[in-house]
């Protein structure tokens, strides 16, 4: 079977649009609430709302290609391009790279997408790589673009994209079509033919992935008219290996209704987890400003650093054991401290004996 592109109505996609229908409103509603909610947050408290997401999403895209980045060092890259102190650590090419690029995505303007800024990302996410021939402009070499597993001799051929010297008419085609499309078709379908149609190009000899996955934000921001800060790859990486199956599915046609329906599900749960981030940080203020003066140095310690892990909260919950090693206190003193948050409604308490675990109250 032919790939996608080499199909005599490529790139004429079609997809049931009663199918995704529902999925569509739902976006709108959810995107609706996460603007007001936006509202509520106080100017630090969208910063660190920024600074988690595009965080998260730095990390996530990148482990999604098997990349594995320095979650801290990229998070102080990202607090000092916005101004914030930070640690002092220096952030690798690769951290500070896509730091740049997630606040580019994620500070920058809604308006029509340009071979100039995608080639800015491409510099953004390769700089210091020596081992490619192109880096911020698309792919020259000759032979063919590949995606492949297995070992060498028995590879398994996941996908080909077009030869580099189609690259650039097949990109004039997409922006047209991207950009023109913004006032035709829904967000959710705009956005996962986008992430689709730019793959099936794969116009770059590496980092694809990641200027793709942003490529469908940037389409999702634009279809509720401000950007939403959605979580797409965080959402991604969490079922990556179903992404790729249906990735590898949809390169083989052009009607792509499977594939909008397992996208608008990822990017549906994306919105809800920025939507868990805002309400968690509104929360949050308040438990800290309801708690100022009623608790002691150790207590605001350790609740900060239960806070620390966001809305998912702290793993397997808080032991006393976990309270004395964060706030060096004693068995006895750490008892009492945590008998007083939980009174304070700071923290509820679960299980019994060694098996008491201690979560933070944010509702």
């Amino acid at each position: 079977m032919d790939w996608n592109w080499q199909q005599p109505d490529w790139p004429q996609f079609t997809y049931d649009a009663g199918r995704l229908e529902s999925s569509e409103a739902s976006f709108l509603k959810q995107g609706g609430i996460l603007i007001g909610a936006f509202k509520h947050l106080q100017p630090t408290q969208e910063n660190e709302l920024l600074a988690e997401t595009a965080t998260s999403e730095a990390v996530t895209t990148s482990a999604i290609e098997g990349e594995l980045l320095d979650r801290q060092s990229v998070r102080s890259s990202i607090l000092r391009h916005l101004g914030i102190q930070a640690d002092s650590r220096r952030a690798g090419l690769r951290e500070e790279g896509i730091a740049r690029m997630m606040l580019d995505l994620f500070r920058g303007d809604l308006g029509p997408l340009s071979h100039e800024r995608l080639w800015a990302w491409h510099g953004m996410l390769m700089q210091g790589r020596t081992d490619l021939d192109v880096i911020g402009g698309y792919r020259a070499r000759a032979e063919p673009m590949q995606i492949v597993s297995g070992p060498i001799g028995r590879e398994t051929v996941h996908f080909e994209a077009p030869p580099a010297g189609r690259v650039r008419g097949e990109m004039d085609g997409f922006l047209e079509w991207f950009n023109q499309s913004e006032r035709r078709l829904p967000p959710l379908a705009r956005s996962g033919i986008a992430h689709l149609y730019f793959e099936s190009i794969h116009p770059f000899e590496d980092g694809n992935g990641r200027i793709g996955r942003a490529i469908s934000e940037k389409a999702l921001a634009q279809g509720l008219g401000q950007p939403s800060l959605t979580m797409l790859s965080t959402e991604i990486e969490s079922c990556q290996k179903e992404y790729y199956a249906e990735l590898e599915r949809a390169s083989r046609r052009l009607e792509v209704t499977a594939w909008l329906e397992w996208f608008a599900d990822a990017a549906l749960a994306a919105q809800r987890r920025t939507l868990d981030w805002v309400h968690f940080l509104i929360y949050k203020t308040r438990l800290l400003d309801r708690l100022c003066g009623r608790i002691n140095g150790r207590q605001e310690k350790a609740l900060l650093r239960m806070m620390r892990e966001g809305p998912a909260g702290f793993a397997g919950g808080l032991s006393a054991g976990n309270y004395q090693t964060i706030t060096g206190a004693s068995p006895a003193t750490a008892g009492r401290d945590l008998v007083q948050l939980v009174n304070l409604g700071a923290l509820r308490r679960t299980g019994t004996g060694k098996g008491t675990r201690y979560w933070l109250t944010l509702e």
